[in-house]
C-alpha cells in the first residue's frame, strides 16, 4: 500500500508522520518491501497494483523510531523462514514485534488436498522453529483458500484443522473471503482466538453516474465508504481478542493517493476503536 509514497527518505518521513497524524499506532512492514527485492518480486507487486518502490535502500528502523510509530507484524514468505528462521526472527524483534506472517504462497495448488495438508505441515515446523526464538507464526490468507477439496472441505479448513494452535494462528482478511464469495463473519467467529489481528478494507464501487450495464465493478474501497458490514466484523473480531486492526488497501484509492485514502479510513476507524 505504502510503496508508491516511500521512493525516497524525505518522502517515506513525510508518509509516516502523515500516518501517525492520522492516528495510526503502528505499522506492518513486510520484508520484500525493506529490503532490496528481486525484479520478479517487483513485477509481481506492481501488476498488483501495489508496487514495492525503493523502500528497500531505506533505514527503517531510524525512520520508525523518528515517527514514533509501532510495527505489529513482520510479513515474510514461507520459504525464507524455512531457510533462515533465526535471521527472520531476529528482525521482527528488532522492530520490536514479535509476530511474523506468512502472506501466501505464490504458484501453490491450493485445489489439492495433499499439497495443502503438507502446507499444514509447513507451517506447523515454520513456527516451531519461530517459536523457539519467542516469535509467533500468522498465516494471512487472500481468497485462494477458498477453493474446494475432494473432501468437501475447503483449503482454509484443512490449515485452520492442521495447524497446531501453539505454534500457527492467523491474521484474517475479511475482504478476500468476501471477495471470494463466503461469509467471512461465519470464518471468523471459527477462527475464535486463533485470529490473532484483522486486516480490513471495505469493498464496492466508485462508479458515478449512469451505468453502462446494471453490474458494477467492485474493489477495494475507504472503510465506511463499501458495503461490507464492518461493523458486525467488527464485533466478532472483539469478542476473538484481537491484538490490532491492520488496514489493508488495494490500487483503487480515493484520487490514487494511498495516504490520502488511509487518511479517509481513519475516520471510521478512530470512531470505533
Amino acid at each position: 500500500m505504502l510503496g508508491a509514497v516511500t521512493g525516497s527518505e524525505a518522502q517515506a518521513r513525510e508518509t509516516l508522520r502523515r500516518i501517525k497524524a492520522a492516528g495510526y499506532d503502528g505499522l506492518e512492514l513486510n520484508r520484500f518491501m525493506i529490503h532490496p527485492s528481486s525484479l520478479m518480486v517487483r513485477m509481481m507487486t506492481r501488476a498488483a497494483g501495489m508496487p514495492t518502490g525503493k523502500g528497500g535502500k531505506l533505514d527503517w528502523h531510524g525512520l520508525l523510531r523518528e515517527s514514533g510509530l509501532e510495527v505489529i507484524s513482520l510479513h515474510a514468505d514461507l520459504g525464507s523462514l524455512e531457510r533462515e528462521a533465526e535471521a527472520v526472527a531476529e528482525e521482527a524483534k528488532s522492530f520490536g514485534t514479535d509476530k511474523v506472517v506468512i502472506t501466501g504462497m505464490y504458484r501453490f495448488d491450493y485445489s489439492d488436498e495433499e499439497t495443502v495438508r503438507d502446507l499444514a505441515k509447513r507451517l506447523n515446523k515454520a513456527g516451531e522453529s519461530l517459536k523457539a526464538q519467542g516469535v509467533e507464526l500468522l498465516y494471512h490468507n487472500h481468497n485462494v483458500e477458498l477453493l474446494p477439496l475432494k473432501s468437501g472441505q475447503r483449503s482454509y479448513d484443512v490449515l485452520l484443522g492442521e495447524t497446531d494452535p501453539n505454534t500457527v494462528n492467523f491474521e484474517f482478511d475479511s475482504y478476500w473471503f468476501t471477495d471470494g464469495g463466503a461469509d467471512a463473519k461465519l470464518w471468523m467467529k471459527k477462527l475464535g482466538t486463533r485470529m490473532k489481528l484483522w486486516h480490513v478494507t471495505d469493498r464496492g464501487s466508485r462508479q458515478n453516474g449512469p451505468a453502462m450495464t446494471p453490474i458494477l465493478k467492485a474493489d477495494s474501497m475507504e472503510l465506511g465508504t463499501g458495503n461490507m458490514d464492518l461493523d458486525g466484523l467488527r464485533e466478532i473480531a472483539m469478542e476473538n481478542g484481537i491484538e490490532a486492526v491492520v488496514l489493508e488497501s488495494h490500487k483503487n484509492w480515493i484520487d490514487k493517493d494511498p495516504v490520502k485514502s488511509l487518511e479517509l479510513s481513519a475516520k471510521w476507524l478512530k470512531a470505533r476503536f
